[in-house]
């Protein structure tokens, strides 16, 4: 019988997508909430049948679920980052501050 193989790339680009997206305010822990969650089902069905699953790739499904992980912790410690300045700034004095940004940014291109 043929051992299966993990495939983990489906994890990392969900774990990648999830990185650049928390440039907005945290919420690639949407897609690295379910990179991970993705990782944790295939890992536990391996680990219930081990001599079904090829060893090298259950590492390297351990490995994507570490970045995925990493990648979940960055993003929910940005996403409250995020609600914590909401909360003591304010959207609207945030939303200024962006505009300023974006107007020195548009004046140093030319």
């Amino acid at each position: 019988m043929e051992q299966q193989k993990l495939n983990p790339a489906i994890v990392y680009v969900l774990a990648v997508i999830g990185f650049l997206c928390c440039c907005f305010g945290g919420l690639g822990f949407i897609f690295a909430g379910i990179a991970f969650f993705i990782a944790q089902s295939k890992l536990k069905e391996a680990y219930a049948n081990p001599e079904n699953y090829d060893q090298s790739s259950v590492k390297a499904m351990n490995t994507a679920k570490i970045v995925a992980m990493v990648v979940l912790i960055i993003n929910v410690l940005y996403l409250l980052l995020t609600i914590y300045r909401i909360y003591t700034v304010g959207w609207d004095e945030l939303m200024l501050q962006s505009e300023e940004m974006m107007e020195q940014w548009q004046n140093q291109q030319g």
